[in-house]
């Protein structure tokens, strides 16, 4: 499926709602993000996000995981629909799967993901009950190139929060995740500009 502009084929990758792709999806048509969004792609059949790519005249796919017999038979299959795209980014928004260390390597610096800390702290779950436990002043979320380390690749770009003393795990996540809507766009903008 070859891309019919001259801006950058991305292709995202999503789990559930898809806040931070639809963020995404809106920069590109409110702020002049130089991307083409190529194909939003789902290892759940539910996906809420799904629904607003289709309606946006996004190309969808779902490769659900559970059809699969190994997380490798599943990364080949999500790598040969990603690959239809030729994408030069693949952003990882909210797809909540570890990827093989071979998927990893494919796409070795084209792979993206959002991570909800200040990376290189608190990587995995948990994070904004992890950052209220240890006494953190600040918080927020990291985008990062994905390496076959969990959350461990280099730092693109960070935004920051407050955490107040009242903050609970939800009041700080989201927060957390209205800085993500800007950072995420951002981020992207300076690795295709």
């Amino acid at each position: 499926m070859v891309n019919s502009t001259n801006k950058p084929a991305v292709v995202i990758l999503i789990s559930g709602r898809g806040s931070n792709m639809i963020s995404i999806v809106e920069a590109t048509e409110d702020k002049n993000l130089p991307i083409t969004v190529a194909a939003v792609i789902s290892n759940r059949p539910d996906a809420a996000g799904i629904n607003y790519a289709k309606k946006r005249g996004i190309a969808t796919a779902i490769i659900d995981h559970k059809e699969f017999t190994s997380r490798e038979l599943f990364d080949q299959a999500l790598a040969l629909e990603i690959d239809k795209y030729a994408p030069e980014l693949i952003v990882l928004a909210g797809f909540m799967r570890i990827l093989t260390t071979e998927f990893v390597e494919h796409f070795a610096g084209k792979l993206i993901n959002i991570h909800p800390s200040l990376l290189p702290k608190f990587k995995g779950l948990h994070t904004h009950q992890r950052a209220i436990d240890a006494g953190d002043k600040e918080h927020g979320a990291s985008v990062h190139f994905v390496t076959a380390e969990l959350d461990d690749g280099p730092v693109v770009l960070q935004a920051r929060v407050p955490v107040l003393a009242d903050d609970t795990a939800s009041t700080l996540a989201n927060r957390v995740l209205e800085q993500e809507h800007s950072l995420y766009p951002e981020a992207i903008r300076r690795l295709v500009t």
